[in-house]
C-alpha cells in the first residue's frame, strides 16, 4: 500500500505540479572589451621596400617626408585636406549636443515655458525654412537670367562673327577676280581657298540662324563649337591666298593694298575666333558659378529643414508624457550621434599618413594638392624598412576587408615556442591571388622586436588585432536574429519575454558583438 502511494503521489506531481523547464538560456548584457582577430600562418622573408597610402581618398595637403628622411614608427609623413570632415565633425557635434539635450529634457520633464520656447524654435525653423526655399528659388531664377544673358552675348558674338567671316569672303573674291583669273597653279588654288571660305561662311550663317531659331542651351554650345572651327578654317584658307599673293609673278602684281585687306580680314577671324572662346568661357564660368550656387542654397534649405523636422521632433516630445521607449529612443540617437562623432574623429586622424614602421624615406609618388583615389593602390610614400627580416603571408578575401595598414600582430615562431613577439601589418597588396581558385591577398607585418637568431624561411603563426573597443556592452551573436529586415533580440522583463530592435557594431571572436543601441547593461537577453 505504501508502495502504491508513493507511486500515485509521484505520478500527480509529475502530471500536474512539475513546471516544464524553459527551452532557453538567460545571458545578462555586460560591459566589457570585444575584440576581432584573423589568424593566419606566413613565412619569414628578408624585408623589401613598402608602398604607404592613405586608407580614405582625398586631396594631399601637405607632404611633411623627403627622400632620404629617416623615420619613426608613428611618424607624420603626409596629411590629406580635412576641411570638409571638420565641417561635418562640427555638424556631428552640433547633432550629438542637440540628441543630448533633447534627451535631457525629456527625463526632466516639460514646463510651460519650455513648450513656448520650442514652439518659437519651430516657428523660427519654419521660417529659416521658408526663407531658404525662396532664397533657391531666387537664386534659381537669377541662375537662370544669368545663363540667358550669357547666351544672348554669345548670339551677338556669333552675329560678329559671321559679318567678319561674310566680308573675308567678299574680299578674297575682290582679290581672286582682280588677279587670279587664269588657269595658273596659283590662280586655281586662289580660288579652290576663297570657295572653301564662301562655303564655310555659308555654314557659320546656317549655324547662326540655327542658334537663333533654337535657343536652348545645348544647341548653342553646339553651334558656337562649329563656327570655332569654321573661323578657324577660313583664317588657314585666307592664310593661303595671302602666301600666294607672295608668288612668283604675283608678288609685285597683287597690289599692297589687297595684300594689307586679307591680312586685316585674317586678323578679324582671328579676333573673332578669341571672341567666340571669351563667350564659351564666360558660359562655363557662369554655369560653374551658377551650380555651386545652387547647391549651395539647396544646401541649406536641406540643412534648415532637417533643423525644422527636428524642432518638431522636440516639441512632439516635450509634449507627451515621457514613455520607456521614448527614453530607450533618445539614448539610441544619443548614442548614434556620439558613435558619428567618434567615426569621423576616427576618419580625421586617418588623414594623416604615419610611418608604420621604423625605416627611411626612398621615394616620394605625390605631391601636396594631388588627389588620392585608391586607398590600397595610390602609394604615396615609399619606405625601406630598417628591419632586416619581414612576414609574409596570403589573407583570404573575407578577413582582409577587416584590416588596415597598422593592424597590431602577435608572432609566435616555432624555433621560439614559448615568447610571442609583437608587430604590425605594413602593407596589404591591392591586387589579388588565386590559389586554387580561392582569392587571397598578399600582406607583409614588420616585426617590433626580432629575435637575433631569425632566419628566412622561417614558419610564422600570426594573430592580426583588426579591431578592439573597450568598455562597450556585448552580447552573444546567438542572441540575435533577423525579422523584416531588423536585428532582433528577446529580452527578459520579469516574466515575459518582449522583442526589442537593436544596433549591432564590431563583431568580435568567439561570438561577440557590441550593442550600439536598444539594450542596457544588466538586462537579460535569451539564447535559444
Amino acid at each position: 500500500m505504501i508502495i502504491i502511494i508513493i507511486v500515485l503521489v509521484l505520478g500527480a506531481y509529475q502530471i500536474f505540479l512539475k513546471k516544464e523547464k524553459p527551452s532557453y538560456t538567460v545571458i545578462n548584457v555586460v560591459r566589457g572589451i570585444i575584440s576581432q582577430e584573423v589568424s593566419e600562418t606566413g613565412q619569414i622573408q628578408k624585408g623589401d621596400k613598402i608602398n604607404i597610402s592613405f586608407r580614405n581618398p582625398g586631396r594631399i595637403e601637405s607632404i611633411s617626408a623627403k627622400v632620404g628622411d629617416k623615420v619613426k614608427k608613428g611618424d607624420v609623413l603626409a596629411k590629406l585636406d580635412t576641411s570638409d570632415l571638420r565641417i561635418q565633425l562640427q555638424e556631428a557635434n552640433a547633432n550629438l549636443s542637440l540628441n543630448q539635450a533633447q534627451s535631457n529634457k525629456l527625463l526632466a520633464g516639460a514646463g510651460v515655458e519650455q513648450i513656448k520656447s520650442a514652439q518659437t524654435t519651430v516657428s523660427n525653423a519654419e521660417a529659416a525654412f521658408q526663407n531658404a526655399q525662396q532664397k533657391l528659388a531666387d537664386i534659381t531664377a537669377q541662375a537662370a537670367a544669368s545663363l540667358n544673358d550669357s547666351y544672348e552675348d554669345a548670339l551677338n558674338v556669333l552675329e560678329d562673327a559671321y559679318l567678319k567671316a561674310y566680308n573675308s569672303n567678299n574680299a578674297a573674291l575682290s582679290v581672286q577676280r582682280s588677279y587670279f583669273i587664269g588657269n595658273d597653279q596659283q590662280s586655281l588654288d586662289v580660288k579652290e581657298n576663297r570657295q572653301a571660305i564662301e562655303t564655310a561662311a555659308s555654314k557659320i550663317k546656317t549655324y547662326l540662324d540655327s542658334a537663333k531659331t533654337n535657343k536652348s542651351e545645348g544647341n548653342i554650345d553646339l553651334n558656337l563649337a562649329q563656327i570655332r572651327n569654321d573661323l578657324s578654317n577660313i583664317a588657314g584658307y585666307l592664310k593661303v591666298i595671302r602666301e600666294t599673293c607672295e608668288s612668283s609673278g604675283y608678288s609685285s602684281l597683287v597690289s599692297s593694298t589687297d595684300k594689307t585687306s586679307l591680312d586685316t580680314h585674317r586678323t578679324n577671324i582671328n579676333t573673332a575666333i578669341t571672341n567666340i572662346a571669351n563667350a564659351q568661357q564666360a558660359i562655363s564660368s557662369v554655369k560653374l558659378d551658377n551650380e555651386y550656387d545652387i547647391n549651395t542654397a539647396r544646401t541649406s534649405a536641406s540643412s534648415t529643414e532637417g533643423t525644422l523636422l527636428s524642432a518638431k521632433d522636440a516639441l512632439a516630445v516635450l509634449t507627451a508624457s515621457p514613455r520607456k521607449e521614448d527614453v530607450d529612443l533618445y539614448r539610441a540617437q544619443v548614442d548614434k550621434a556620439q558613435a558619428a562623432v567618434q567615426i569621423l574623429d576616427n576618419k580625421i586622424y586617418e588623414t594623416y599618413l604615419r610611418s608604420p614602421i621604423d625605416g627611411q624615406v626612398a621615394e616620394i609618388k605625390k605631391r601636396a594638392g594631388e588627389l588620392v583615389q585608391s586607398a590600397l593602390s595610390d602609394t604615396v610614400v615609399v619606405l625601406l624598412p630598417a628591419a632586416v627580416f619581414q612576414v609574409e603571408t596570403d589573407i583570404y578575401e573575407e578577413d582582409v576587408i577587416k584590416m588596415s595598414i597598422g593592424n597590431e600582430v602577435d608572432i609566435s615562431l616555432i624555433a621560439f615556442p614559448d615568447q610571442i613577439f609583437k608587430g604590425r601589418v605594413v602593407f596589404i597588396d591591392p591586387a589579388e591571388k588565386l590559389v586554387d581558385g580561392v582569392v587571397y591577398y598578399h600582406t607583409v607585418i614588420d616585426f617590433e622586436q626580432m629575435p637575433d637568431e631569425v632566419k628566412p624561411g622561417m614558419t610564422a603563426d600570426l594573430v592580426i588585432k583588426t579591431a578592439s573597443k573597450e568598455n562597450v556592452l556585448m552580447i552573444p551573436g546567438s542572441a540575435v536574429k533577423k525579422k523584416d529586415n531588423k536585428i532582433i533580440v528577446e529580452v527578459l522583463n520579469g516574466k515575459n519575454i518582449e522583442e526589442r530592435e537593436v544596433q549591432i557594431g564590431l563583431a568580435g571572436n568567439n561570438d561577440a558583438l557590441e550593442v550600439i543601441a536598444g539594450l542596457e547593461e544588466g538586462e537579460k537577453v535569451i539564447i535559444r
